[in-house]
């Protein structure tokens, strides 16, 4: 088994390489960047993400020339500014190197986790996300929580009752929670709960109140869950149909094995058969959805949310930094999304053996 981890964690590197090697491609052909949102900020022209960036970033005006001169080509809008001025944007942002260069830097600092400043912010990445973690954090983790609390046991409870009243109905209710996308639900929510036209039971937004410093242990506890209530439930609709059919099928392949007519011919209970020898195998191809969901929940399902919710976090952020062409924080996102994705996928594979001592993973090639 340590051999394999140790392979495992290996493959991560060309894997991580590969990834940033792409998307710094990418990045060299999107149009547009940080130089050019600079000019059309100085040109009173960017209507993007960027305008609502405040706080204390670094100083463009002080380079501005309105008697005209020469500029470069190289950017849109540039007419009217010194080229001296755009020569020390393009410094400031390093855009001075050649892109091979660039790229190796860039591995090497993320290396060491050092992820540089964002362009627009004065503050440094690894701060900026940090501040942000809370609120991703509190999304995807309990979401998941929530989701796989109650998809098992209904969807084991459907497998056992399959082709009866109670499968069909729930059936029924868990395709219509599919179908319905998680920020229409949301708003719904806000309507009936947050004082959008109903009742005023739950906050609009943020993860606390603003007395929170004063609040007891009991009571921040209870503030907490109680502004997380509505985002939670609402991103907790589509995974939770997803998890509850995953969980009916495999568990009704099982039921349907050999061993299990074997284990009821013994004399053995209906829920000792359940528990004792259909759960452990079922419940594998469960924990195999787990990595996608948690991440899919933790960084790409939580944007929407976030933004009706009025929550800053991670989600938000990364779309904000594509928009802006705030690359220091798109690259660090990305890596750092990336690192967590496939670390968690190997403790997936890791949780297969604890489940099912009988998979062995030194005998299989990765």
């Amino acid at each position: 088994m340590l051999a394999y981890i140790a392979r495992r964690i290996l493959l991560m590197i060309p894997t991580l390489l590969g990834i940033m090697l792409i998307s710094f491609v990418i990045v060299q052909f999107a149009p547009g960047g940080p130089v050019e949102r600079v000019i059309a900020q100085l040109q009173g022209q960017d209507s993007g993400a960027t305008s609502r960036i405040s706080g204390g970033g670094s100083d463009f005006s002080g380079g501005q020339n309105t008697g005209g001169g020469e500029t470069s080509s190289r950017y849109r809008g540039a007419q009217g500014l010194d080229p001296q001025f755009i020569k020390q944007l393009e410094v400031q942002f390093g855009f001075d190197k050649p892109a091979p260069e660039r790229f190796l830097k860039m591995l090497w600092d993320y290396s060491r986790f050092d992820f540089g400043k964002s362009y627009f912010r004065d503050i440094s990445v690894l701060q900026l996300i940090k501040e942000k973690l809370p609120v991703s954090v509190s999304l995807g983790l309990w979401m998941t929580v929530l989701s796989y609390a109650i998809s098992i046991p209904l969807g084991i409870r459907k497998a056992v009752k399959d082709g009866t009243a109670f499968d069909i109905w729930t059936s029924g209710v868990v395709i219509v929670g599919y179908a319905i996308p998680g920020f229409l639900f949301a708003i719904l929510l806000i309507v009936l709960f947050a004082g959008g036209s109903f009742w005023q039971i739950f906050p609009l937004r943020g993860l606390t109140s603003e007395n929170w410093d004063q609040l007891s242990v009991g009571g921040k506890i209870v503030d907490y869950f109680w502004h997380i209530a509505l985002p939670i439930t609402a991103m907790a609709l589509g995974a939770f149909a997803t998890s509850t059919l995953l969980t009916k099928n495999s568990f009704l392949d099982e039921i349907r094995k050999q061993y299990v007519l074997t284990a009821r011919m013994k004399g053995l209970s209906e829920r000792q058969v359940l528990y004792g020898h259909v759960f452990r195998n079922a419940m594998l191809i469960v924990i195999a959805g787990f990595p996608g969901a948690f991440i899919g929940a933790f960084f790409a399902g939580a944007l929407l949310i976030e933004t009706i919710f009025s929550l800053d976090g991670l989600g938000l952020l990364s779309f904000e930094s594509i928009v802006n062409r705030d690359y220091p924080v798109v690259f660090a996102n990305l890596y750092i999304f990336s690192l967590v994705g496939l670390a968690v996928n190997l403790i997936s594979d890791l949780t297969y053996t604890w489940i099912d001592p009988r998979i062995d993973f030194e005998t299989r090639e990765v």
